[in-house]
């Protein structure tokens, strides 16, 4: 028994040492240049290597390197187009937020996958359990949605009227912000 206890301590300690082993490398990847190389790459992930280089006074070489260890670290996560919906026909964004019990929760995160409507589903504190964000095609597609989920808790929805922030470049200010 002790043996397992010891075990399984070695394990904890070796997992923090190693979430503090790249907490380090992140931190030290995440210099100046760091910081605008991750806002060129949010701005236009499709420049060059030697593009980047010429912007922050670096070589490509070592651009691809400092790109590398930030993807190795999970700091950046993947490269992605962004999409205008209403011009794929999805015109109708809306937030559905729904109130699950443990049962209904447990049934919901298996299904939400299979439900394409969803772009992004949110476990959250307060009044509801998640915040969905749905697209759909026309006011009755979002009506049979609802119908749909009402099996997983109870549904409040929010229509998008308009967005005054889609997207926000994550930088160094978001750490030390004004006062």
């Amino acid at each position: 028994m002790t043996e397992t206890i010891e075990s399984i301590m070695l394990e904890q300690n070796a997992n923090v040492n190693q979430r503090q082993a790249m907490t380090l490398q992140s931190d030290r990847q995440m210099d100046g240049v760091g910081w605008r190389l991750l806002r060129l790459l949010q701005e236009n992930a499709r420049l060059s290597f030697r593009q980047i280089g010429e912007v922050i006074g670096l070589t490509a070489p070592a651009v691809a390197e400092r790109v590398r260890r930030l993807e190795d670290t999970g700091i950046v996560q993947g490269y992605h187009a962004e999409i205008d919906l209403a011009k794929v026909g999805l015109p109708i964004l809306a937030f559905i937020h729904l109130t699950t019990n443990s049962q209904q929760s447990a049934r919901l995160r298996k299904a939400v996958a299979d439900i394409p409507e969803i772009v992004e589903c949110h476990c959250v504190t307060g009044n509801e359990s998640y915040i969905l964000k749905v697209a759909v095609t026309s006011v009755p597609h979002l009506e049979h949605l609802l119908l749909d989920l009402t099996n997983f808790g109870e549904v409040r929805t929010s229509l998008v009227l308009s967005s005054q922030v889609k997207r926000r470049i994550v930088d160094q200010t978001m750490l030390f912000p004004q006062e």
